[in-house]
C-alpha cells in the first residue's frame, strides 16, 4: 500500500492558533484545549453512510474523542481507537464509560503502526492522513499496510484540493491518493464528501456547507 508519491504545496493556517499545515504536537494540544474544529460530538456523514460495510475487528486510526469508535462499537464492532495525544483518549474513555460500551482507546503514534503486532479487517482514518509530513504520510500508510489484513478496507476521509483557501490542513489531490496506495491497495472508490465543522467557529474560513473532503474507499490485496 505504499508507493512514492510527489510533494504537495503545504498552506498555512491563518487563525489565533497559528496552526502550520503540518501541525505539531503542541499545535494539536491547544486545538483540543480550545475546542477542536473537527469534534462535532458524531461522526461525519460518509461514515455513517457506509457503516453498514463495516464488520469485524477496526482500528479507528487518529480516533481523536472517539465519536466514530463509539458508533461502530455499538453496532457490535471490536474497535480500537488510537490517537497519539493523552487529552482526546482521556475524553473517548469517558464517553465509552457513559456510554457503556466496550472500546479499547490507546495512546499512540500513527507513523510507528509498522511495529504494531494487531490486525484489523477494517481501518478508518477521518482526518489523520492530511496532517502528515510527506515523510510521515509514507511511515503511516506503510503502518495502514501492515495492520490491515489481506481483503480489509480502509475508509479514508481527507481534505481536497478543491477547497479554496489556506485555513485549515494541507490539501490532498485524488492522484496522490491513488500514488499513496498504489502499491498493494485496490482504490475502490474515491469521491467529493465535505467535512462538517464545529457550527461555532469563527477563526477559520471554509466553503459553504464545510471544507470540501475526499472519502476513499481502499482494499487492501
Amino acid at each position: 500500500m505504499l508507493a512514492v508519491e510527489r510533494p504537495s504545496q503545504h498552506p498555512t493556517f491563518q487563525t489565533d492558533y497559528f496552526m502550520p499545515a503540518v501541525p505539531d504536537r503542541s499545535t494539536f494540544e491547544s486545538m483540543y484545549a480550545a475546542g477542536a474544529p473537527w469534534d462535532v460530538g458524531k461522526p461525519q456523514k460518509p461514515f455513517i453512510d457506509v457503516a453498514d460495510q463495516i464488520r469485524g475487528s477496526v482500528l479507528d486510526a487518529g480516533c481523536g474523542t472517539g465519536d466514530i469508535a463509539l458508533f461502530l462499537a455499538g453496532r457490535g464492532n471490536n474497535v480500537t481507537g488510537v490517537d497519539y495525544l493523552e487529552e482526546p483518549i482521556r475524553r473517548a474513555k469517558l464517553k465509552a464509560a457513559e456510554q457503556k460500551l466496550a472500546v479499547t482507546f490507546l495512546v499512540k503514534d500513527a507513523t510507528k503502526l509498522s511495529e504494531w503486532t494487531e490486525r484489523f479487517d477494517n481501518i478508518v482514518d477521518s482526518g489523520l492522513f492530511h496532517v502528515f509530513s510527506d515523510d510521515d504520510r509514507k511511515k503511516y500508510v506503510a503502518g495502514l499496510a501492515t495492520v490491515l489484513k489481506p481483503g480489509g478496507r480502509l475508509y479514508l476521509m481527507c481534505f481536497s484540493n478543491d477547497e479554496p483557501g489556506t485555513d485549515g490542513p494541507r490539501r490532498v489531490s485524488k492522484q496522490e491518493l491513488r500514488q499513496a496506495f498504489a502499491a498493494g491497495g485496490e482504490i475502490v472508490f474515491i469521491e467529493p464528501s465535505r467535512f462538517e465543522t464545529r457550527p461555532d467557529l469563527k477563526d477559520f474560513t471554509f466553503s459553504p456547507g464545510g471544507p470540501k473532503t475526499w472519502f476513499a474507499t481502499i482494499r487492501r490485496q
